[in-house]
């Protein structure tokens, strides 16, 4: 698998849509996870930049 450089997370209720990509931009996976399958993911993958969404009334 190639390295993944950056996580992208989409954050919802009760799932995660996450993006995983190398430096260069390309894709290496895409993955729906309930919030039991992200932790168990998360804690799994070796470390990188984990970037999430925030929309404009979760900042008050």
């Amino acid at each position: 698998m190639k390295e993944v450089s950056i996580i992208g997370n989409d954050l919802a209720k009760q799932v995660f849509q996450l993006h995983g990509a190398t430096a260069e931009g390309k894709v290496v996976f895409r993955k729906k996870l309930s919030r039991k399958q992200f932790m168990a993911f998360m804690q799994a993958h070796p470390g990188c930049q984990v970037a999430m969404d925030a929309c404009a009334i979760a900042h008050p």
